[in-house]
């Protein structure tokens, strides 16, 4: 029979989960405009992070242990604001993903990143929707999950975490000020894994 965790027990729960994910969290500086968040996606140097971020610079990453690395654009999407970076490094701590059809409205999430310039900040919210929204390209709509977590300049390209610290998605943008948008985890690894299939030559 399941124990139920005491208000202390969940609260060092978090923190435990909070440090984590930490490791594998990146700034991704654009060059010109600012800086946001990428999560470290792969050991051997490929970042996931939003594509608005990298889109007017030559981008670089500084991880968690203060190494900053000139970041090389392997990929990006436009339409679902996507990028794929690499740097060279290796045996990098990259992030646990976990699998964003396993998500249920009401479910516990959290997102870490580093708005207005604070470094790892984390907030927390519930998933509060799971739905479609239309998009500007040739899929013409995407996933996407709504929760109420707090974000702001910054965040965008961190992680959207469960109760577990697995990623379930890459925080997008804000919609009417309080609704945050992220793109789930199962979009992002099919982008990950196009991207990667493109430049190894592999077949479509």
């Amino acid at each position: 029979m399941s124990r139920t965790l005491n208000p202390n027990e969940l609260s060092d729960a978090l923190a435990s989960v909070a440090g984590r994910i930490r490791r594998s969290l990146a700034v991704v500086h654009n060059g010109r405009r600012g800086a946001g968040a990428g999560v470290v996606w792969r050991s051997d140097g490929l970042i996931v992070t939003n594509n608005h971020v990298i889109a007017h610079g030559k981008p670089r990453v500084t991880l968690d242990d203060g190494r900053e690395y000139p970041a090389r654009i392997l990929a990006q999407d436009t339409e679902i604001d996507l990028a794929l970076l690499h740097i060279e490094a290796k045996d990098l701590p990259a992030a646990p993903i976990a699998d964003s059809r396993g998500l249920r409205v009401g479910q516990m999430v959290m997102a870490i990143g580093h708005p207005w310039g604070q470094r790892a900040c984390l907030t927390t919210g519930i998933v509060s929707g799971l739905s479609q929204v239309e998009t500007r390209g040739q899929r013409g709509s995407a996933p996407v999950i709504r929760s109420d977590v707090r974000l702001a300049p910054g965040n965008s390209g961190g992680p959207l975490i469960n109760a577990s610290g697995g990623v379930v998605g890459i925080n997008t943008m804000i919609v009417g000020g309080d609704i945050s948008l992220a793109i789930p985890s199962q979009l992002v690894e099919g982008f990950v894994q196009q991207a990667l299939g493109e430049l190894s030559g592999a077949p479509a």
